[in-house]
């Protein structure tokens, strides 16, 4: 398996899991979090709050310049700035809405509670998940529902509880008031956790379990590049692996 090594923890992990920086043509450092720009980037695995405390105290600026050697800007030097964790974390977000809504236009989620507590009690649901603000009784009962589904009675399968509000998933959608999202296909279930996951883990919150099915597929990650409203990159040089 191919890794990547992280530029501040000197950590190898799956590049899935972390976050590629990229150089754009005035030399800034930004965030590839799809890992589609040209040209040489490093990775970051660490936490937002991780990633604020090695900005403050130059260790970020350290990295970068070990990692890429060089400058790229029009005067020769690289660009951080002190919007790279914003933007780090909008362009994560959005990665994971532009995933919600990819495979909503495929026919892989299902919303509303009547229906998604249907296919939750015939065990059809591969993931459960429900908006920020969501109320708790609505999340309470659907969880039962997957739990009895799933022969899980007891235990402490539940739906997870999105970073974003019913408002950005609605938008993100094309659909009306989204609050709870059912996944009934086990690859988008795969795909969706993976662009959750690593908006979590750069939050700091705690990943809730998998949902019911763990079947592996090697092209589950695999999928349309989606882009965010970052400056451009540009090529530089050949990939950092560490």
């Amino acid at each position: 398996m191919t890794e990547r090594k992280c530029i501040l923890t000197g950590d190898r992990a799956d590049p899935e899991t972390l976050i590629r920086l990229a150089i754009g043509p005035e030399g800034q450092v930004l965030p590839d979090v799809r890992a589609k720009a040209p040209g040489r980037g490093a990775w970051i695995g660490v936490t937002r709050t991780e990633l604020e405390s090695a900005l403050a105290k130059g260790k970020l600026k350290g990295a970068i310049a070990r990692s890429f050697k060089a400058g790229s800007g029009k005067d020769g030097a690289l660009q951080i700035d002190a919007d790279l964790p914003d933007w780090i974390e909008s362009a994560l977000r959005q990665d994971m809405l532009s995933r919600l809504g990819l495979e909503s236009r495929g026919g892989m989620l299902l919303t509303g509670s009547e229906k998604i507590d249907t296919a939750c009690r015939k065990g059809l649901v591969k993931l459960l998940l429900h908006a920020g603000d969501a109320a708790a009784d609505g999340n309470r009962k659907l969880d039962q529902a997957l739990r009895v589904g799933q022969e899980a009675e007891g235990s402490d399968l539940a739906g997870i509880v999105l970073p974003v509000d019913r408002d950005a998933l609605s938008m993100a959608m094309g659909r009306d008031n989204v609050v709870h999202i059912a996944v009934t296909d086990s690859r988008a279930a795969l795909r969706l956790r993976a662009a959750l996951g690593r908006l979590e883990h750069y939050l700091g919150c705690a990943v809730a379990a998998p949902a019911q099915d763990e079947q592996d597929s090697s092209d589950a990650l695999a999928d349309e590049t989606v882009w965010n409203d970052m400056p451009d990159i540009v090529p530089v040089e050949d990939e950092v692996k560490g």
